[in-house]
């Protein structure tokens, strides 16, 4: 069966630190962040859309503009947990999730710290 998989990106830049990382807090330090909401569906609509790229990439640039040239550490729910990479992703899918609303198709999020390392969040029933 034909499946579409699309993918919208946001950048934004912010500063945390891990607060037991090998049993000590981290320093302070900063990254150029990159999210990427991927979404994977079997059908389009009548127009050929699998899903608005508008929609998605206006609220991810509102989600990334929450966290964009702040420390994460003083963001709720990263001024109670470590903001690691694992759990912003899982933060941007719930909050992504909540955005664009239950019907939307949405199968993971990826959150990279820099260019050379990510994670990413699968949804439940999902594939990345």
């Amino acid at each position: 069966m034909a499946r579409y998989v699309l993918e919208v990106a946001a950048r934004f830049e912010a500063a945390h630190h891990l607060r037991s990382y090998r049993g000590a807090p981290e320093p302070v330090h900063g990254h150029s962040w990159k999210v990427v909401a991927r979404l994977a569906t079997e059908r389009l609509d009548a127009e050929g859309i699998a899903f608005d790229f508008v929609a998605v990439r206006d609220a991810l640039r509102r989600l990334a503009a929450r966290l964009d040239h702040r420390d994460i550490n003083s963001v709720a729910p990263f001024d109670d947990i470590s903001p690691t990479t694992e759990r912003l992703a899982e933060w941007f899918h719930a909050e992504l999730r909540r955005e664009l609303g239950p019907g939307a198709p949405l199968a993971a999020v990826t959150v990279f710290e820099g260019p050379d390392a990510s994670a990413t969040y699968v949804a439940e029933g999902g594939e990345a």
